[in-house]
């Protein structure tokens, strides 16, 4: 079951984001779902198996330039994880479904992500679930 989270799920959403980014805290993804539950250009939905919460989807509207689309605004899946146990049994291609579905209820005609380059992992579920590379880029900063 995938169902969209709302304020009573943070916790929940926070969890699992932390298992996706580890580098954050549970305080600080608390305050990043809460806020994003209460957005409009943005959405968390949860996958269930029975009562247990096994994974997450984090997609929002960009309006600036998104790499290979030619519209505004853009759905983009901003984070995806499943619990380990949990994959390879079609719960991100619903969580995937889930977003793409809110995205064209708020207008949008292309969704897109991305991964960092080596993460190989990703770039094979990306394919899987029928996105199309758009391109590979490296990016640059330099400190003034």
């Amino acid at each position: 079951m995938i169902k969209q989270a709302v304020m009573e799920d943070i916790q929940t959403a926070a969890l699992l984001a932390l298992q996706l980014w580890p580098n954050h805290t549970l305080e600080e993804f608390s305050e990043e779902m809460a806020q994003l539950i209460h957005a409009e250009n943005a959405a968390i939905f949860l996958a269930y198996e029975d009562d247990e919460a096994v994974g997450f989807a984090q997609c929002q509207l960009r309006t600036d330039y998104v790499e290979g689309t030619d519209s505004s605004p853009v759905g983009y899946l901003e984070g995806l994880f499943v619990k380990e146990q949990y994959r390879q049994k079609g719960f991100a291609k619903l969580l995937i479904e889930s977003c793409e579905q809110w995205a064209k209820g708020k207008g949008c005609i292309e969704f897109a992500s991305d991964c960092e380059l080596q993460n190989l992992e990703s770039l094979a579920v990306h394919l899987k679930l029928g996105f199309t590379e758009a391109n590979r880029i490296i990016c640059f900063t330099k400190k003034l």
